[in-house]
């Protein structure tokens, strides 16, 4: 290969397996207790599982704090830009709008993120949250804006 040609795109499985397999997960994803579990880089969504432990999550009614939950929508929103961008992307988000349907507890919540169009200066996203039940906890909607990886190292 040329030192001018592109590197091969990542199949999805590749892109699966970085976020399996990353000693470098970030702070805030360890907090939450992120897991991916699937990527669909077609569809632009991911599937995402959050451990919500409750030493960490919860407010005083023991159910996990308003917070945490668009913390973990928009960890499923930002992680699906990435996917859609064959992970040469970040995505900061720029705003976000959230509605809660019901209290989220301790333990398994299942995310879903999606990109609804990805534009060259603005993306639009969507995601929600399902409990152990299949229950809708939240669904939020955000914009965010592309960054290539090599913008964004270092500032």
């Amino acid at each position: 290969m040329s030192e001018s040609a592109a590197p091969e795109p990542l199949t999805d499985d590749d892109i699966l397996q970085r976020f399996l397999r990353t000693k470098n997960q970030p702070t805030g994803s360890q907090t939450l207790g992120f897991r991916m579990v699937s990527v669909s880089q077609a569809e632009k969504t991911v599937e995402v599982e959050f451990e919500a432990k409750p030493e960490f999550l919860l407010n005083p009614m023991k159910q996990i704090q308003g917070g945490y939950l668009c913390a973990m929508l928009d960890e499923c929103m930002s992680v699906a830009c990435m996917v859609a961008s064959g992970m040469t992307h970040v995505a900061p988000t720029a705003e976000m709008k959230t509605t809660f349907f019901r209290p989220g507890m301790p333990g398994k919540i299942r995310g879903v993120g999606r990109v609804v169009r990805w534009g060259s200066r603005i993306a639009f996203t969507e995601g929600e949250l399902f409990d152990p039940e299949g229950r809708t906890l939240a669904k939020a909607t955000g914009t965010a804006i592309p960054t290539p990886f090599s913008s964004y190292k270092g500032k």
